[in-house]
């Protein structure tokens, strides 16, 4: 089945820190009250933990695909979210797309946080993933990959750009600014979903998920800095009315990606 017109909720929320077992109830409830009123569910980065480089012991495994997998498939959605988790003994920031038919599209995040240390704890992902659902393409990324435009670079017709993050207050600018600037350089929507509140080494959020069609309009109020959900409708056909008219994607520069 496909769909012209997508129905795309945002959780914006506070993370309880170090502590998978009580975020996952949290998340439950609030993801349970959009069973069968959204197409879309997306959460922040690393929902399970907050953004701690301390995996060991709190690194998720195949439970958290089943926990996702219970909740799209009762809840008639997609949901797509990043957390830590664990493959042998290594560990990766891990975006997870589930869809409600059970099948699911993986994405380890490329570009691992280095300022925060990210890089000596988990192993970045290779390579660019694009996730298909109802006749959409969805490109997933995480956080950091939003300084790289060169990575979300829309190569392959992707209709959205999904950032998941914990993305803090005194860089909050440069997460407003690139989230917008990506969806009018690719030409497609751009969904950026933050978290707020304060996590365990005093660092502080405030949100600003937001929405941006191809032109950088903004579809939600801005700044959001409060807990809540909200969901709006994106359509398929602005995509394609603006791309046949504005032909900038046929003119970008050739070049592949290492």
């Amino acid at each position: 089945m496909k769909k012209d017109i997508l129905k795309t909720s945002i959780i914006q929320t506070s993370l309880v820190w170090e502590n998978p077992k009580q975020n996952l109830k949290n998340f439950s409830k609030k993801i349970e009250s959009l069973n069968g009123k959204t197409d879309l569910v997306v959460l922040p980065e690393m929902f399970t933990t907050g953004f701690s480089m301390k995996p060991d012991g709190l690194a998720c495994d195949s439970g958290v695909i089943d926990y996702l997998k219970d909740h799209a498939i009762r809840g008639g959605f997609a949901i797509y979210g990043s957390v830590m988790f664990q493959i042998g003994d290594k560990f990766v920031n891990r975006g997870i797309f589930m869809r409600p038919d059970g099948s699911s599209t993986i994405y380890d995040k490329r570009h691992t946080f280095t300022l925060a240390g990210e890089h000596e704890v988990y192993e970045k992902g290779g390579k660019t993933i694009v996730a298909e659902y109802l006749g959409w393409k969805f490109n997933l990324q995480i956080c950091y990959d939003l300084r790289f435009p060169v990575f979300a670079r829309n190569t392959s017709n992707y209709d959205v750009l999904l950032y998941v993050a914990n993305w803090p207050v005194p860089r909050i600018n440069a997460w407003d600014a690139l989230l917008k600037a990506r969806a009018i350089e690719n030409m497609s929507y751009c969904i950026g979903v933050n978290r707020v509140g304060k996590d365990g080494t005093g660092m502080d959020y405030n949100g600003h998920s937001q929405v941006y069609d191809v032109l950088g309009n903004e579809l939600l109020n801005q700044p959001w800095e409060e807990e809540g959900i909200q969901t709006m409708e994106i359509h398929k056909s602005q995509i394609e009315k603006y791309r046949s008219k504005l032909r900038f994607l046929e003119d970008r520069d050739k070049f592949t990606l290492n």
